[in-house]
């Protein structure tokens, strides 16, 4: 059977949503905050916590993460089963943490001086002087 488009745009929300709630949690349980989080999140890190002692800490964190997608799909109004998404588990991004890599910009070809024969510049006393003029020539005029 086919998916939907819709579908998987909520398949996206879904998991986005379980990969975000799942590591807030799992911090919130590090900070001693476990009994403050919702019956819910309780719940999945209890599973998560079983699940831990049968596997690694990846495969774990990956099984639970795909128990919420798979509730958080059907509340959010997806219909049958969820769509089978590309497992982050390999992702380098997620080694990295939160960091985004700092980018520098290409360099800029540096600028020769420009040839005296194509564009003779003016120097500053002269461009001064006439205006000097000028100014005294209208003020000569005015009288």
């Amino acid at each position: 059977m086919p998916t939907k488009a819709a579908d998987m745009l909520i398949a996206r929300r879904a998991d986005t949503r379980a990969r975000a709630d799942f590591a807030t949690w799992k911090m919130m349980a590090k900070l001693n905050g476990f009994s403050a989080l919702p019956q819910e999140a309780q719940s999945f890190l209890e599973s998560y916590r079983q699940l831990l002692a049968r596997m690694t800490e990846a495969d774990a964190s990956e099984a639970t993460i795909q128990l919420m997608y798979k509730r958080y799909y059907a509340e959010m109004g997806g219909t049958g089963t969820p769509p089978e998404l590309p497992s982050r588990a390999g992702d380098p991004a997620k080694d990295s943490g939160n960091v985004t890599a700092f980018r520098r910009p290409p360099a800029r070809p540096k600028q020769t001086a420009p040839d005296t024969a194509a564009k003779p510049r003016l120097p500053v006393a002269l461009i001064f002087i006439c205006l000097a003029v000028v100014y005294v020539s209208i003020r000569m005029l005015w009288r």
